[in-house]
């Protein structure tokens, strides 16, 4: 559900800026590239300008000079300033460009963009545009009130409140799927203005209430949360808060974290807690008198709670509890996404009323007319089984954290066809049952793993006006707002923040650097962490230019120099293709950690999520050194014979030659793994110290003098290495 890739960079002589895969446009014997073109607003409208931005690379050492003109489509004119711009870019510089376009009536269109280098051709890219229709209104003093659309049924959607100021990176996939850009921009879910927009559109399109997922930060105590930002300061302190109910789905996927640790903690911590501050709030989904509780992964409470009939024990005394607290009841729903007779016996067993999905996995990357054919077959085979009734989901789109597996999306027009059938199907529910009185869209603004259907540039208002014909009794146009229309917004301003910081340092971590020794054959990085203490960038010394960003990371002595303090933090190298080894690989680096016995915890990582059958990592497992090299998902892990000596400094390397694996420690070989064929590549970026950025997964100890290989070492070059600074280490 919550996962992780991106567009591959393409060497043609022209490259269309499509919706579906952003890339740079690229000329192979031209330096220059166009990085982005882009509209600076997510929704535009017609006689309002709208800013357009584009961003030129030099990806050459030397100066170039370029002309760069923006090709206009009939209606539309630029609102101040020319069409063509003229300048000098330094080498491994950027040069970004702007203009103001305005268009005389609502269309859609294309807008071109061509670079010359000199008197040559060079790159151009195209990007699809949509002016809304114009709105012309006095600005009032704050977001017009809301007017609901009624509905027979009560439509819900899934939310996924993942999009905390704090927590910028959280963006990243829509920096490779710009058209997913949100109404809203990048913004900060915290904002109760932030909430007002969000129940302002979904109840003037027929929605009622969300489904927030809801996480737990640590089990078996008082509650403690991540990502209830959402509910707490934004829905609880908003102005339209009486205005749109609310639930919430239990995320507690991660064992040991989010669930509980026995009956007690159930009863006593989770469950006061969620009456207290949720069911009874006014506006929490009650239906019968009975709060709806969604969650997720209800088998997982089987061992949580020690056995099925534990659970049943506990269920049954949640509800004794809600009527305590003035309630009927309370309804339990568990998330399932197939027709597994066995697993919906399973959940019926355990004492849940209803499935429910929180998305419906399409296998194949289907058209439209299959993904909704597709989804129709699971909610009529689950209703033929007759084992535990449904509340129905309908699902618009699917691309997952990192473009993996099945990547699908159904157009407005398609999607209300699906929403129409869905009506039909649930009007032959019993109706004495929930699923006849409620139905579940997914998702409103799950950005990252593309399934969404809140406002954005590619079709504005379209998934909310489907589900407003469908669905409500409004009849007529309407008009849906954007916070330009008003003066309202920006949003964003903590994400832009951020990548200011990170423009800034941008060019310090692409320097290019050379350390005496750097010529080693085969060396593709080498990141000594030599800076000075508080610098923002680790640089790579093997004059590649493979610096990384210091994600919450501090530096302390090291075995030469500087080295990197693991402790949560860690070092981002952005992707690049010399990432992408594939006939050989070997990383060394050196290492010095107190802690013993460390399991599941990274040195350098580049597998992930969307990509675990490609890239390499090392790390520690079970307290002993580990390299893998994997063929097919989380397979070819070596682990060392010994130990991770801890107190002092160690020399580690793992080297891969296309046809074994191999792991060194302190010099002297500790293991060997079979493992025939090429590295599997991906477009990941490289992580240092950790698992990931702000992972729980990471190594505890000093990291130092990293290098990474594409080729495998031999182990007269291993020793070598050692031996360089073991000296030091007396």
């Amino acid at each position: 559900m919550k996962q992780g890739v991106g567009a591959v960079l393409a060497a043609l002589v022209m490259l269309a800026v499509s919706w579906n895969v952003f890339a740079e446009a690229v000329v192979t014997d031209c330096p220059v590239a166009v990085r982005s073109f882009l509209p600076v607003k997510p929704i535009s409208r017609a006689e309002r300008p709208a800013g357009i931005r584009a961003v030129v690379a030099n990806r050459g050492e030397a100066p170039a000079s370029a002309t760069v003109t923006i090709i206009l489509p009939e209606g539309v004119r630029c609102a101040g300033g020319d069409a063509s711009q003229t300048f000098t870019i330094d080498g491994m510089d950027e040069k970004e460009l702007l203009w103001q376009l305005e268009a005389g009536a609502a269309l859609s269109c294309e807008l071109r963009l061509e670079v010359r280098v000199g008197d040559s051709g060079g790159p151009a890219a195209l990007l699809p545009m949509d002016f809304l229709a114009p709105v012309h209104m006095d600005p009032p003093s704050y977001i017009p009130e809301p007017v609901p659309a009624k509905t027979s049924v009560l439509i819900g959607a899934h939310h996924c409140p993942l999009w905390e100021a704090d927590k910028p990176f959280m963006w990243s996939q829509l920096i490779k799927h710009p058209e997913r850009t949100p109404a809203l921009g990048f913004y900060a879910q915290e904002n109760p203005e932030v909430s007002d927009w969000e129940t302002k559109w979904a109840v003037e399109h027929g929605i009622s209430y969300f489904i927030y997922c809801w996480y737990r930060a640590s089990q078996g105590g008082p509650v403690q949360t991540h990502f209830t930002s959402a509910i707490h300061d934004a829905l609880f302190k908003s102005k339209f808060q009486d205005k749109m109910k609310f639930t919430i789905m239990w995320e507690n996927q991660m064992r040991g974290v989010a669930g509980v640790s026995d009956e007690k903690d159930l009863l006593e911590n989770l469950l006061p807690f969620w009456i207290d501050n949720y069911f009874k709030w006014p506006g929490y989904v009650k239906i019968d008198n009975k709060p709806l509780l969604f969650i997720y992964r209800p088998e997982f409470l089987i061992d949580d709670l020690g056995g099925e009939d534990k659970v049943v024990q506990a269920f049954n005394k949640m509800r004794q509890a809600c009527k305590d607290a003035g309630f009927d009841g309370l309804y339990l729903l568990g998330e399932y996404r197939g027709t597994d007779p066995a697993q919906l016996a399973l959940m019926k067993r355990i004492g849940l009323d209803y499935t429910f999905a929180y998305c419906w996995y399409v296998p194949d990357s289907p058209a439209p007319q299959k993904a909704i054919d597709t989804q129709l077959g699971y909610i009529n085979k689950t209703q033929q089984l007759g084992i535990l009734p449904q509340v129905v989901t309908v699902s618009q789109a699917w691309s997952g954290w990192n473009d993996e597996g099945s990547i699908w999306k159904i157009p407005p027009t398609e999607y209300k066809s699906l929403l129409q059938r869905a009506k039909d199907f649930i009007s032959t529910l019993p109706a004495n049952e929930l699923g006849s009185k409620t139905m579940i869209l997914d998702n409103w603004n799950e950005w990252g793993e593309g399934h969404y259907i809140a406002p954005y540039r590619e079709y504005g208002f379209g998934y909310l006006d489907a589900v407003r014909e469908v669905f409500s009794d409004a009849a007529g146009p309407h008009t849906d707002l954007i916070p330009e229309d008003i003066g309202f917004g920006p949003y964003d301003s903590a994400y832009r923040t951020f990548t200011e910081r990170e423009a800034s340092i941008k060019k310090e971590v692409s320097k290019k650097t050379v350390k005496e020794g750097a010529r080693e054959p085969g060396m593709v990085a080498w990141w000594s962490f030599d800076e000075e203490k508080d610098a923002p960038a680790a640089l790579d010394g093997s004059g590649h230019r493979l610096g990384g960003l210091l994600r919450k990371a501090t530096r302390a002595p090291g075995i030469d120099g500087n080295a990197l303090v693991c402790n949560g933090g860690c070092v981002e190298v952005p992707k690049n293709g010399l990432l992408s080894v594939t006939q050989g690989v070997s990383v060394s680096c050196w290492v010095k950690t107190d802690t013993a016995g460390q399991g599941n915890t990274w040195i350098l990582n580049r597998v992930f999520q969307g990509g675990t059958s490609t890239g390499y990592r090392l790390g520690v497992l079970e307290g002993k050194p580990c390299f893998e090299v994997p063929q097919t998902d989380w397979s070819h892990h070596l682990k060392a014979n010994i130990d991770l000596p801890t107190g002092r400094w160690v020399h580690l390397a793992g080297t891969f030659d296309g046809k074994t694996i191999r792991i060194y420690i302190d010099g002297v070989e500790q293991g060997t793994l079979d493992r025939p064929g090429p590295v599997n590549t991906n477009d990941f970026h490289l992580c240092l110290g950790n698992y990931e950025i702000d992972h729980a997964s990471h190594f505890d100890g000093l990291l130092d003098e990293v290098k990474l290989y594409d080729r495998a070492l031999t182990a007269e070059e291993v020793q070598a290495q050692c031996k360089a600074l073991a000296e030091q280490t007396k």
